[in-house]
């Protein structure tokens, strides 16, 4: 039986036959679908969200020392929380099959930046298979859990943006039936004191030497002969990029990325006059096959910055002189018409925005939907590091440079989880006069509305108790803690005024949820008398969507605003700022 699956999607379908029985994660693009899909098509396997990604390995690690097969996702940064748990265990090795997905983001779509997560396997010395298509998302995974158990070590899944994302043709199998697996009690593999930790990296050394062979002997790399002096060596998507542009070279597919195959590489480059290494970011084969002492040219002609695509491979094929033209169409994205981002009509966030950049005071940001507040005009941002850097990066500027305005840290209610109740943690012990303004929109938005401890339900749909973000940071010795709704753009302007002149730390926690999940809110539109209107153009400065110029102009030839009724949620927003009330309920204006 065939499907036609993402990338994502066959990772999940690959999850129910490789008899997995935990999957978890915390949503990141390009990862998120993952663990969605697995929820929704295949709920004998456990899923869930966790509060982040360390976490999340954490309770990964825990199912395979269970003696289960356990998954774990997230998006490239993630590995970086993840990072502390993630090199230990890769000392300590396995008892069930532990597999975890590193979504890269190439071109930054939805990232904040641009890291080639196949260093950190290289770092933790683990092993990653890159898979290039649908299929060998789901038959990599597959072989995955088997390198894992025969190797006795966690294994990454590399993926990226167009891999998970893009669709293909995917055979489909059965279930594994798998022994039963328990705990088995080892200190010495699992309690990381430095004298076991000693010695459990003798055995991840010898573990390398293993997998060295391995790599040379697996089908994971494959050679495709077709006769040609130029070689190409490749892997994961810029593998389909570089066969779009030159379908008739020899290849060296990279499957298994580490440790890399060197001699098989190094047999095919000597019966080639020329290769070339086509990978997306860093050098990351490059290097190691230079250093090895073979000649080989890549990043000279395919560059390190954004993704690759079968045009800009076509075009560094050129450069290195193998191919004489480039045949397919120019690919000019100067040309396209422009889309720019922002927050969506009647979005909570836009308040508070409008109310930061009438008090001029400093504002650090974090990762999420509200990050649009930095684009004009809101214009309303200041930084955006990390999950959960806003409030340690107002502590540290307060700290450092005072104000009598106060600094002011946004952070979303997903994120406030994540990684910034310790941020509050620190401001309260360190007595630090900032404001944290917790966007709580009930929702992880800006991934596609993903649960939270803070939603109430569980990813399969369970019932729990929802936590108080008010009791929380109350509970952290937070005394100044305010609730407030961001659509009251009057009462929103005067509490954070009044919150950033009070000493110590306060918290302002918004009530509006998101307008698009778990559904669309639509509340009465708004419409604009066009004779009352005057052209001032005060409402086109909130940045929604919804308002654009009319046709009709004032007298110094500035447009007026028209609304879009279907696009406008009722937030009020306009309305309230407008001076000439032009903008006014749309029952109001047929009443008129």
């Amino acid at each position: 039986m065939k499907e036609l699956l993402s990338g994502n999607e066959a990772v999940a379908r690959g999850v129910l036959e490789a008899g997995v029985k935990l999957a978890v994660g915390y949503p990141g693009t390009p990862s998120t679908e993952i663990l969605e899909t697995v929820a929704d098509r295949y709920p004998s396997v456990y899923a869930q969200w966790s509060p982040n990604e360390k976490v999340a390995f954490e309770v990964g690690i825990g199912a395979s020392m269970g003696g289960a097969r356990a998954l774990v996702t997230m998006k490239h940064v993630g590995l970086n929380v993840a990072a502390d748990p993630f090199m230990t265990f890769a000392y300590t090795g396995v008892n069930g099959g532990f597999v975890f997905v590193s979504a890269d983001d190439p071109e930054m779509h939805s990232s904040q930046n641009e890291q080639d997560n196949r260093f950190f396997a290289k770092f933790a010395q683990v092993p990653f298979l890159e898979p290039s298509d649908s299929q060998e998302s789901k038959d990599m995974l597959l072989k995955a859990y088997e390198i894992s158990e025969k190797f006795d070590t966690p294994v990454m899944l590399h993926m990226t943006t167009r891999i998970s994302h893009s669709k293909g043709v995917v055979e489909l199998g059965e279930p594994v039936k798998l022994e039963e697996n328990r705990f088995k009690k080892d200190p010495t593999k699992y309690v990381m004191i430095p004298a076991n930790a000693r010695g459990r990296h003798k055995v991840l050394m010898t573990r390398l030497e293993e997998l060295k062979k391995f790599s040379e002997e697996t089908e994971l790399n494959v050679v495709e002969n077709n006769g040609s002096k130029t070689g190409i060596i490749t892997g994961g998507v810029a593998y389909q990029y570089a066969k779009e542009a030159a379908p008739d070279f020899d290849y060296f597919k990279i499957g298994f990325g580490f440790p890399l195959p060197l001699k098989k590489i190094g047999e095919f480059i000597k019966k080639h006059e020329t290769v070339l290494v086509v990978e997306e970011l860093e050098p990351y084969y490059e290097e190691q096959i230079k250093a090895a002492g073979f000649k080989v040219e890549g990043k000279k002609y395919f560059g390190n910055l954004g993704e690759l695509s079968p045009y800009r491979v076509a075009l560094g094929m050129k450069e290195a002189g193998v191919i004489d033209e480039v045949a397919m169409p120019v690919y000019e994205p100067e040309k396209l018409f422009p889309r720019p981002p922002v927050l969506c009509p009647g979005c909570p966030h836009r308040g508070v925005f409008m109310a930061l950049r009438k008090l001029r005071v400093a504002v650090t940001g974090d990762i999420g939907c509200y990050t649009l507040g930095v684009l004009q005009p809101l214009n309303a941002l200041d930084s955006c590091i990390c999950m959960g850097a806003s409030i340690g990066s107002a502590i540290g500027m307060e700290r450092v440079q005072g104000s009598d305005k106060g600094v002011v840290a946004v952070i979303g209610d997903s994120t406030f989880f994540h990684s910034g109740i310790t941020g509050i943690l620190d401001a309260v012990y360190n007595k630090s006069n900032v404001t944290t303004i917790i966007l709580d929109n009930r929702a992880t938005a800006m991934t596609g509305g993903q649960e939270h401890p803070g939603t109430g339900h569980t990813l399969m749909g369970e019932e729990v108790p929802q936590v108080d973000v008010g009791k929380l940071v109350e509970s952290l010795g937070v005394r100044n803690v305010r609730h407030l709704d961001p659509y009251d753009y009057e009462k929103t302007l005067e509490v954070i005024k009044e919150e950033i002149e009070k000493p110590g730390p306060s918290v302002i926690i918004t009530n509006r949820p998101c307008v698009l999940m778990p559904r669309r809110i639509m509340d009465e539109p708004y419409v604009i008398d066009l004779e009352a209107c005057t052209g001032c153009s005060l409402c086109f400065r909130i940045s929604c969507p919804a308002i654009s110029a009319s046709s009709e102009k004032n007298k110094r030839g500035n447009p007026k605003a028209v609304i879009d009724q279907t696009l406008c949620t009722g937030c009020t927003l306009c309305a309230q700022i407008c001076p000439e009330e032009a903008i006014i309920l749309k029952s109001q204006f047929v009443k008129a």
